[in-house]
């Protein structure tokens, strides 16, 4: 069993890789998971039996109270047999009217976990018993995002076929499409979207649509007089997610409403790292203008230009940082002289006056 110091170093490698990467350290930290809880089920299964053979036959009054068993919640028992590709176990809740969207307390169905896991019969069964093809976690992933970032091409057609939104964005700002890492993947969701008549206008409109929203419900905070710092679950205040996505009339909005630009978040990330990670470029010249600091380190102690994946942006903000320290150095320098000169002539003011004969 892996001990804690090597999940936590791990965890530190898998930072930085590409999501298909940490999908599947996801997927086989799962397999190991269920794997370790059926040997751990077994061995419960044979500790009972040998306690029911000790107690005897003449335990007969007990016998209700032997047999009853554990129960989970409805949303658990789903997600946890689909997790298992358990289709007969599946088949048997949806049968007895149990929902197949439920989801977990991120939001997740089973129909996100099987996109994960490449389940496509038991997407195909979940579909037949009316699950939403567009369903989406707390972080509006829909089951083709799921899909798209795995390379899972036969989920994304069977998604498809049952009218998945080829436009749907996530938090992050991102379509199934953006999320592809793989040319076949990348060539049915394209295939499907020019089937579909959708264009890179409405593409446009639809990335717009979001920043609208969140650029409206900002006015409608600040016009109440909220509290527009507030965290989310994640710490993450309105302008970190702003900034990630990019979405300049609304950064303006809130740093010109008093956002305070050095929050943290859960990993302990200020908007300029979200927006140095995200390569939003004009966002992050916007938040250093306004006095964000480059050298702001997060808990795994990253500074913004740290989290730049493209080098054309971490050299323009290595170049910010050099002009930053220059004006600073400039300052300080300005600062220091000023004081000597102010400290040189208040010290001949007050000799001059204490020397200075008086005449009558």
């Amino acid at each position: 069993m892996t001990n804690h110091l090597e999940l936590l170093n791990e965890l530190q490698q898998l930072d930085k890789a590409p999501s298909l990467e940490r999908l599947r350290a996801a997927q086989k930290r799962r397999t190991q998971q269920l794997k370790r809880w059926a040997i751990y089920e077994k061995e419960m299964q044979n500790r009972k039996r040998k306690t029911d053979r000790r107690r005897g036959n003449g335990n007969h009054g007990n016998a209700a109270e032997i047999r009853k068993r554990v129960s989970f919640a409805a949303n658990v028992a789903l997600l946890e047999a689909s997790a298992r590709n358990d289709l007969q176990e599946v088949r048997y809740l949806l049968k007895y009217s149990v929902s197949p969207d439920l989801c977990n307390e991120d939001g997740l169905t089973a129909m996100h976990q099987c996109c994960i896991d490449n389940y496509e019969e038991m997407v195909q069964v979940l579909l037949s018993r009316g699950a939403s093809v567009n369903a989406q976690d707390n972080e509006l992933w829909t089951p083709l995002h799921a899909a798209a970032t795995c390379g899972h091409t036969g989920l994304v057609r069977i998604l498809i076929q049952h009218g998945a939104d080829l436009l749907a964005v996530n938090s992050d700002g991102n379509m199934p499409y953006d999320l592809c890492e793989d040319d076949p993947t990348l060539d049915i969701i394209e295939t499907a979207m020019a089937n579909r008549g959708i264009t890179q206008d409405m593409i446009n409109e639809t990335r717009a649509a979001a920043e609208r929203r969140m650029t409206k419900d900002i006015q409608n905070l600040l016009h109440d007089g909220k509290d527009i710092n507030q965290p989310d679950s994640q710490g993450a205040t309105l302008l970190h997610i702003a900034a990630a996505n990019g979405y300049m009339e609304a950064v303006e909005l809130l740093l010109e409403g008093g956002a305070l630009m050095n929050l943290i978040d859960s990993d302990g990330w200020q908007p300029l790292h979200a927006a140095a990670c995200w390569g939003q470029l004009h966002v992050a010249e916007l938040l250093v203008s306004h006095g964000a600091s480059l050298n702001a380190k997060t808990y795994m102690e990253e500074t913004p230009i740290d989290l730049c994946e493209d080098e054309d942006f971490r050299n323009h903000l290595l170049d910010l940082k050099h002009k930053h320290d220059v004006i600073m150095k400039s300052q300080l320098q300005h600062k220091t002289s000023l004081c000597r000169r102010t400290s040189s002539a208040g010290s001949r003011g007050k000799g001059d006056h204490v020397d200075k004969p008086f005449y009558a």
